[in-house]
């Protein structure tokens, strides 16, 4: 049970870290990949898919430290 959580721990901070590192800070995903990012717009499309799941991400990790804190 132990090296199961830390094999989901693991790839869970892989996933988290690709995760924020691939989002900008003020600008969108367009800005990214080379396209303009000098107005805030609100979310939409992959960027959001891309939010979402950096959050998701977040509460698995955390809650996965937890069950390895308890259950170990």
């Amino acid at each position: 049970m132990q090296t199961i959580l830390i094999v989901i721990q693991v790839v869970l901070s892989l996933l988290l870290s690709l995760a924020i590192l691939t989002q900008q800070r003020g600008t969108g995903l367009s800005a990214t990949f080379g396209g303009s990012g000098t107005f805030y717009t609100s979310k939409r499309g992959a960027e959001k898919v891309l939010f979402n799941a950096t959050i998701v991400l977040g509460v698995l990790f955390v809650a996965n430290s937890i069950a390895y804190l308890f259950l170990v």
